[in-house]
């Protein structure tokens, strides 16, 4: 990850200074960020950087003819996207079963890859539905693609947002600078300090003989690591790109107070969330609006959520989980719960036991099947 290696942030950090030094320019934007994007990558490992200037050329390819063409659109649009999904499922399982183990593949799963092949498919989308207004020139698509600050954890950037704040010119205030800068600060605290000492408590709870009790705050406390991992990635990913001019997202919208999975989903790595809802249920739904359909979609978006998390049958297995409880939420009509046409108590209670839910679930982000075996046995340890 960049943002545990201080020479990245040190190089981030120059760029802002770069960019801040150069604002006069009206283009500095644009054409000092992809010498960035690829002299970073360059510096960090020149196959990387190489595979990705490839893989954005070839895709680039791919999103000018779609723009452009119109013979054989739908099926364009279908088999840029099917390309890319399949190549990177392909890639994972062949790297879960130990078939591709080596430095470059292990950089190319762990350094974006899957997160690029969203902003690819959302690319894709865009091309297909504005065809030739929709074309952009290759160094914004490259910058959109190659971009450090959200290349290994997100949040999702769209490409219609990124785009458009390409077209501005490099602006940075006060104001934001301080809350930018306030944000990179409260991300690092939360996984250098934050993380490292409630991960120490937990593997030393985790040796111990577990029973219900200590099962039950070994699910809730690594709730908490996770979130506190997230969410800081994300706060300095959010600082940093917002100082280098561009709009960033909020991926972790006050989850905890979500009073239906639907909305947890929403408010918890909601770039994630966003992009499957907008790219598979409304794209789907739209053609067979019901309960069922939307019930059945909301099963195949979170077991393909879960499979974005990971290869193996523990994500599957989460995302089924999930799914199935929002699926319910569907056909019961409650997906949502506005606070405030509801009591309070009732509107808290029903956060509690979303809650309650995604605790029982979220020790499968640790993806070691003995310690998630050893948790769940534990709290039918009652001794």
């Amino acid at each position: 990850m960049f943002y545990m290696n201080m020479n990245a942030i040190v190089a981030m950090a120059g760029m802002i200074a770069v960019l801040m030094l150069t604002r006069k320019w009206s283009a500095n934007k644009r054409v000092l960020m992809i010498i960035f994007n690829l002299c970073f990558l360059l510096l960090f490992s020149k196959k990387l950087c190489l595979f990705y200037a490839a893989y954005t050329l070839i895709n680039y390819g791919g999103f000018v003819y779609l723009c452009r063409t119109a013979l054989w659109r739908k099926a364009t649009f279908i088999f840029g996207i099917a390309a890319n999904v399949v190549g990177v499922f392909l890639g994972v399982r062949l790297y879960v079963m130990d078939v591709l183990h080596n430095p470059l593949f292990d950089a190319i799963i762990y350094l974006g890859l899957i997160y690029n092949v969203l902003k690819v498919i959302d690319s894709y989308y865009f091309a297909y539905f504005f065809g030739k207004d929709g074309q952009v020139p290759l160094i914004d698509y490259a910058n959109y693609i190659l971009f450090v600050p959200t290349f290994t954890s997100g949040p999702i950037l769209k490409f219609r947002d990124f785009m458009a704040d390409s077209k501005k010119p490099y602006t940075v205030d006060a104001a934001l600078f301080e809350d930018s800068i306030k944000r990179i600060i409260l991300g690092m605290f939360k996984k250098i300090v934050v993380v490292t000492w409630m991960t120490g408590i937990f593997d030393h709870v985790l040796k111990q003989d577990l029973h219900t009790h200590q099962s039950l705050f070994l699910l809730v406390w690594f709730y908490a690591v996770i979130y506190f991992d997230f969410s800081g990635y994300s706060d300095m990913a959010i600082g940093f790109g917002r100082l280098m001019g561009y709009t960033m997202p909020e991926n972790f919208k006050r989850p905890f107070l979500s009073p239906t999975m639907t909305q947890f989903w929403r408010n918890w790595h909601a770039t994630l969330g966003d992009f499957f809802r907008d790219h598979i249920f409304m794209f789907f739904s739209r053609s067979v609006p019901s309960r069922w359909v939307a019930a059945g979609l909301s099963v195949l978006i979170m077991v393909l959520m879960g499979l974005w998390h990971g290869f193996t049958w523990l994500y599957f297995l989460y995302g089924l989980y999930h799914g199935v409880i929002i699926a319910i939420e569907n056909l019961l009509k409650i997906t949502t719960v506005n606070k405030k046409k509801v009591s309070k108590t009732y509107f808290y209670f029903r956060c509690f036991v979303t809650q309650a839910l995604v605790t029982f679930s979220v020790i499968i982000y640790s993806s070691n099947y003995e310690t998630v075996l050893r948790i769940y046995k534990g709290l039918l340890h009652f001794s």
